[in-house]
């Protein structure tokens, strides 16, 4: 009889580096209504570099209950999750183990969540250094990164519900 064992590397947050999130809203393809998105990613600014940044999501996705691939999780439905995501004043804030990322939303986005109660999030494994916080991302550059079946293949997907305070 062989045995194996492997070695669980620990998820170190300095190798993620910078964490930024983005939110955008779009149609729907099965409803024709809006959906938000929300888009965390690394800039590959930690240690060990853009090499360190896969690896290092990958274990953090895990412990938070979320797998790469195109996928997605239901959070809505299931309990559980560590992940939240609280929108107030016109900021969303994600919280994961480990790390709390927030940004500014659009009105549109706001108004997709109130509609629907859910965003659709997505946690890039690879990371996106062209889209640095407080410079303005443009409507290709987002297509161009969403858009890549590597980027989407290596992601995380789940559709998290949104809590606002009371």
């Amino acid at each position: 009889m062989t045995t194996t064992s492997g070695a669980v590397r620990a998820y170190h947050p300095a190798q993620l580096g910078t964490l930024a999130v983005i939110a955008w809203s779009g149609e729907h393809p099965d409803d024709e209504r809006d959906m938000p998105f929300l888009l965390a990613y690394s800039l590959g600014d930690g240690a060990g570099g853009p090499e360190a940044v896969e690896p290092a999501a990958r274990q953090l996705l895990g412990q938070a209950g979320l797998r790469v691939g195109t996928e997605y999780v239901d959070a809505v439905q299931a309990d559980g999750l560590p992940i939240t995501l609280l929108v107030e004043a016109g900021q969303a804030v994600l919280t994961m183990p480990h790390l709390t990322a927030q940004c500014a939303v659009p009105p549109e986005w706001l108004s997709a969540v109130g509609e629907r109660g859910h965003v659709y999030f997505l946690f890039a494994t690879r990371p996106w250094p062209q889209a640095t916080p407080g410079v303005p991302v443009t409507d290709e550059m987002l297509r161009d990164f969403v858009g890549d079946e590597e980027m989407l293949s290596t992601a995380a997907h789940c559709l998290l519900p949104v809590r606002q305070l009371r």
